[in-house]
């Protein structure tokens, strides 16, 4: 099947879940979901920002149904908001795929822990979306659906092996995002192993946007409103970066296409930009040692333990 990404196939009937969903990625995805016809949850911490993301959503695409999106607030970062969210979805029943996006790009200069104790970035990163796949798992089986992680290239410039996960030692701002992204992808990866072992009916990929930035990416009202500054200079990189539209190209096709499979890494065709294509994942990232060792500490972190078994009996019957 051919991919366009500026023409996806109906999606009429599909429910998908985006997490971070009121700017840049997650909103262009749910944008292109929604333009396809499908049902998006769209999930945020301010009730506010998702309000002027779905209505942007209303502005752009006027023949999508009155209830193509819905409201979820959601939180990473917070155990807490992310068990009370997935209670809230599973409650829905089947859930046809969960893009894992939301989280911190510009980490803070100093430390910084979550109300439950983690490193901020780690937690917001890595282990919330970690526990929201578990929650959401026997929903994704429901529906034989997939959970789409997003990497990123930084993993491949600086593969920081995140050895000490909470950066209690040897902090920065740089090293908090791109070991967030290693354990993320690891993470993805491994759920895959998993779920293949244990016969469940949910594909984990993982995927990346390559270098989008919002100097390039079209102005939106409550969305996405860079300066004329920030114009300016994302324009001087046009020839290796991209929107934050088109970022949201390869997460998309990971999340809705048929023929994309459990284990992948997508992002778009350069490397840094284009269209969405198979890509080989940094080494690091597919490394089963640290796949294993990141869903240990994730479950000792988080408390959650992925219900496989449970996933595989009820699709079974």
């Amino acid at each position: 099947m051919t991919w366009d990404p500026r023409s996806l196939p109906d999606l009429s009937g599909r429910v998908y879940l985006v997490t971070g969903s009121n700017a840049g990625l997650g909103y262009f995805a749910s944008e292109q979901l929604a333009r396809a016809g499908a049902k998006v949850l769209m999930s945020g911490r301010h009730p506010n920002r998702l309000s002027a993301a779905r209505a942007a959503i209303r502005r752009r695409v006027p023949d999508a149904a009155a209830d193509a999106t819905e409201p979820l607030i959601l939180d990473t970062s917070n155990l807490g908001s992310v068990r009370s969210a997935a209670a809230s979805v599973r409650g829905r029943g089947g859930l046809d795929g969960v893009l894992l996006n939301a989280g911190i790009v510009h980490a803070p200069r100093a430390r910084e822990t979550t109300i439950d104790g983690h490193e901020v970035v780690f937690a917001t990163n890595a282990l919330g979306h970690f526990a929201l796949g578990g929650e959401l798992l026997t929903a994704l089986a429901a529906a034989a659906g997939r959970m789409v992680w997003v990497g990123s290239m930084s993993t491949a410039l600086t593969p920081y092996d995140p050895v000490d996960p909470q950066l209690s030692e040897r902090y920065s701002a740089w090293r908090a995002y791109v070991q967030s992204k290693v354990a993320t992808a690891a993470l993805g990866f491994e759920a895959d192993r998993r779920l293949r072992d244990a016969g469940v009916p949910v594909e984990s990929v993982v995927a990346h946007p390559g270098y989008s930035t919002g100097g390039r990416t079209p102005g939106i009202a409550g969305v996405n409103e860079p300066s004329r500054v920030k114009r300016f200079r994302d324009n001087l990189q046009a020839a290796f970066a991209q929107s934050k539209e088109h970022g949201a190209w390869p997460l998309v096709r990971a999340l809705a296409d048929p023929e994309v499979e459990g284990g992948e890494f997508w992002g778009p065709r350069t490397g840094s930009r284009g269209v969405p294509r198979r890509q080989k994942p940094p080494k690091i990232t597919r490394d089963s040692e640290i796949g294993v060792r990141m869903w240990d500490f994730a479950e000792a972190a988080t408390g959650v333990h992925w219900p496989l078994e449970q996933a595989a009996a009820d699709a079974r019957a």
